[in-house]
């Protein structure tokens, strides 16, 4: 049967209009009635995408334009979720490349761009967001054109077409002065410009999952493209693993094709099709899915190796299992390995007592977000300082590099750039980007970056922008500076007394308010000295029969600073932790007793 059909991912920096797009890409080519009630973002359906406005899932979907099938992927912008990013693109034959017209090449845009040039996928060029009064629309095209030149983007790949668009009003022309229309030009160049897959129809049915989901009633569901053959339910199928070893034997009992925003299922598939497959228990992502008589795996994109591991332990304080349902090391362990199953840029490694886990991930988002994710369905974790992976090379210890590109107003560069500097970051590049903002590059260790972006907010009031890429493994920088204070630490447990917390504000900001429930060696605030100090957050007044004016007015206490998850994580210091329940998050030692604490301090100086 012959029909035309065209598969394309959508890739851009995070936050610039992709899931928009595709929204009017649906409403455009009729996926959606007229009068249908439809969220905004409807790829993102994810309650983290919609809390966070970012895309953390690579989706597939499909929409039918003129009689042509355009099966489109929806990918993540952010460095964190790359892994995503690098295995959908081998399900498809072309890209659109999504910049925005005031921002301009990014570093994800460097990061995916890289992947689909080095795939050999011919991409389209859509500058998005050109009705900004800021755009500038003809000096980013200069920027995506010197971006895929120093990608060594071959002469095919240059010679791309443009269209300028508005995601959220819905049109795209190749007129930048255009400020209406539809999207009919950016169909119309997916289908002139995109190639039909092309693949073999006739020979033996080969697939290579590069999506894997949970469905309570099909259990395992791999997505991915056919590569060859047909398949039809029922067919005898096996999984080979990379080294082309069976993983299991099985029959397709349920196959899916995407059709708007739904899984529709389907009778058979061919070469060339998105789909979704259920009926095997082991297969998992990067397998090969093929019929029994294939022998030879398909070739997998190899994935970037992690850069960053947090420990994920078992609550062991004096609260733990009052806020939580799922508290033991092997719930914990369960969850963790089924998330390494759907997750590939993710590792977990045991520990040797068996209570702790370290999962090694891209970056503090990607962890944070499985964090915020367990304990949405009811984990309670202790979770320790984020720490680099180093690496040794000739004999020498490599730590892992980022790009870290700040958009700032031109009143806080100096500021950014002091901070950046003790953070042994190097400058690479600092212009001004116009509208009072100036731009600034750096190559800076990972290690620096972990819990610098809060101080950042507040140094640029709240006005910067920060954005971060894997780079390299260079060589180890030295040491780093830290955090400066220390912390207030409560040496007695119960509930927080105002009366206690109102003496308190003097010694520095308190993290908790009256009636707090509190342990001994919890973390209850930061002190303004440096180093940390014990404190007694349940110390009453002393009650005389004398009264005099004023002595008995009500506390009244500065509220106190309530820290988010990411910034939790990123402000304990190594002998701390973040204890993390569906209700709570508090910080605390990771040793509660203090003798204990003093012990393994003298130990840890003596070695």
């Amino acid at each position: 049967m012959s029909r035309s059909l065209r598969n394309v991912a959508i890739i851009a920096h995070v936050d610039h209009g992709k899931t928009t797009l595709v929204d009017q890409l649906f409403r455009q080519s009729g996926t959606f009635r007229d009068n249908q009630r439809v969220e905004e973002r409807a790829m993102d359906s994810n309650d983290l995408e919609k809390e966070r406005g970012i895309t953390i899932l690579a989706k597939c979907t499909s929409v039918e334009w003129n009689g042509t099938r355009i099966n489109i992927v929806d990918t993540p912008g952010h460095a964190d979720f790359g892994a995503e990013v690098e295995r959908i693109l081998s399900m498809v034959d072309g890209v659109i490349l999504l910049v925005d017209s005031a921002e301009g090449a990014m570093p994800q845009t460097k990061f995916v761009t890289g992947k689909a040039l080095a795939l050999g996928l011919r991409p389209i060029v859509v500058v998005n967001k050109i009705d900004r009064p800021d755009g500038r629309p003809q000096e980013v095209l200069d920027e995506v054109f010197d971006l895929f030149v120093s990608l060594d983007a071959n002469d095919e790949q240059l010679d791309f077409p443009v269209l300028y668009a508005s995601g959220r009003d819905g049109y795209a022309s190749e007129d930048q002065e255009a400020r209406s229309g539809t999207l009919d030009p950016l169909f119309e160049r997916i289908v002139a410009h995109v190639p039909e897959p092309g693949l073999d129809t006739s020979g033996p049915f080969s697939f290579l999952a590069t999506l894997l989901d949970r469905d309570n009633f099909m259990g395992r569901v791999l997505t991915g493209r056919v590569q060859s053959g047909t398949i039809k339910i029922n067919d005898p199928i096996h999984a080979l693993d990379m080294d082309g070893k069976v993983v299991e034997v099985g029959r397709a009992t349920k196959l899916m094709s995407f059709d708007g925003l739904e899984r529709v299922p389907v009778e058979s598939a061919q070469a060339g099709d998105i789909i979704a497959l259920a009926g095997l228990e082991k297969a998992t992502v990067a397998n090969t899915i093929a019929d029994p008589a294939v022998k030879e795996p398909i070739a997998a994109q190899p994935i970037d190796p992690p850069t960053l591991a947090m420990r994920f332990a078992v609550n062991d304080s004096p609260l733990a299992g009052r806020e939580g349902s799922k508290v033991t090391s092997r719930m914990i362990r369960d969850r963790l390995y089924r998330e390494a199953e759907t997750n590939v840029a993710i590792r977990i490694t045991e520990s040797e007592d068996k209570d702790s886990f370290e999962v090694a991930g891209r970056g503090e988002l990607q962890l944070g977000v499985l964090i915020e994710t367990m304990r949405r369905e009811g984990f309670e974790l202790g979770i320790s300082r984020p720490r680099v992976l180093f690496r040794e090379e000739g004999g020498q210890r490599m730590e892992p590099y980022e790009t870290v590109v700040i958009d700032v107003d031109d009143e806080h560069s100096g500021t950014v750039v002091e901070k950046m500097q003790r953070r042994k970051a190097e400058l690479v590049e600092m212009r001004p980007s116009g509208m009072g903002k100036t731009r600034i590059t750096f190559s800076a260790p990972s290690r620096g970056l972990i819990g610098y972006h809060g101080e950042f907010l507040s140094d640029t009031r709240g006005t910067g922008i920060m954005n971060r890429l894997f780079e390299r493994y260079g060589p180890y920088k030295g040491p780093i500076e830290g955090r400066i204070n220390g912390v207030l630490i409560s040496n007695c447990g119960g509930e927080a007394v105002p009366y206690a917390l109102g003496a308190l504000e003097e010694r520095g900001e308190l993290f908790i308010g009256g009636g707090a429930k509190i342990y001994e060696g919890m973390v209850i605030g930061e002190n303004a000295k440096p180093e940390d100090l014990e404190v007694n957050p349940m110390k009453s007044k002393q009650l005389t029969n004398f009264r005099s004016t004023g002595k008995d007015d009500a506390i009244r206490l500065t509220p106190p600073r309530r820290m988010s998850l990411e910034q939790a994580i990123a402000y304990i210091d190594d002998d701390e932790m973040v204890e993390v329940t569906p209700e709570s998050i508090r910080l605390r030692k990771a040793i509660l007793c203090p003798h204990e604490r003093k012990k393994a301090r003298r130990k840890m100086e003596t070695a």
